[in-house]
């Protein structure tokens, strides 16, 4: 038996002595997933001069996800709509000007994100990225330093991104959390099947 099976097996042995469910185990593997993840992020970009990575750590939450399948899921979304925020926060911000850009530029990137590229899960990715972005520009009061700060904060969050999902897969490799309906079947009635089939 192989050592991510045993951890399974034992962790699906604590559900049944304590009486705990399918969504206690998710919990305890999504709290693992996050304590990794959230270790990772935070000593790398300290180690590369963010000395405060917040966006990177609050996208890393959202894409470490215990579920594999959802953690890739959310990270495509994710990644979509801070592309269409970006585009629309460096947009508006090659047009400079005033504080009234940043209200037009969130309206702008909720209809483009809703309407056009219609990615639903985590379509308020889009503002918030846009409003990064632009009011990094606005409150430094210059185009570059507006496009340097966005991209860092951008940077920041695709980051957390890619931790998430990672930490995510490596964990499902790692300790399996099969639903109830899996874990129903016998314990060798896959491999009998297998062998039945061949």
């Amino acid at each position: 038996m192989s050592p991510p099976r045993s951890l399974s097996l034992k962790a699906e042995a604590l559900l049944d002595r304590y009486g705990l469910s399918y969504e206690h185990l998710l919990g305890a593997r999504f709290a693992v997933n996050v304590f990794i993840a959230t270790t990772i992020v935070w000593f790398s970009l300290r180690e590369f001069g963010f000395n405060n990575p917040i966006w990177a750590i609050a996208s890393m939450v959202a894409a470490a996800d215990p579920e594999p399948m959802e953690a890739r899921r959310m990270f495509r979304c994710r990644l979509i709509n801070v592309t269409v925020g970006c585009v629309v926060g460096f947009g508006m911000l090659l047009i400079g000007g005033s504080d009234w850009l940043l209200p037009f530029a969130l309206a702008i990137a909720v209809l483009i994100s809703s309407y056009l590229i219609r990615v639903k899960t985590m379509w308020r990715q889009a503002p918030i990225t846009a409003a990064i972005v632009l009011a990094a520009g606005i409150s430094e009061g210059a185009r570059t330093a507006g496009f340097e700060s966005g991209l860092r904060k951008v940077a920041q969050v695709v980051f957390g991104c890619v931790v998430g999902i990672l930490v995510s897969w490596l964990m499902s490799k790692v300790w399996l959390v099969r639903p109830p309906a899996a874990r129903a079947e016998p314990a060798g009635s896959q491999e009998v099947a297998e062998e039945a089939a061949v």
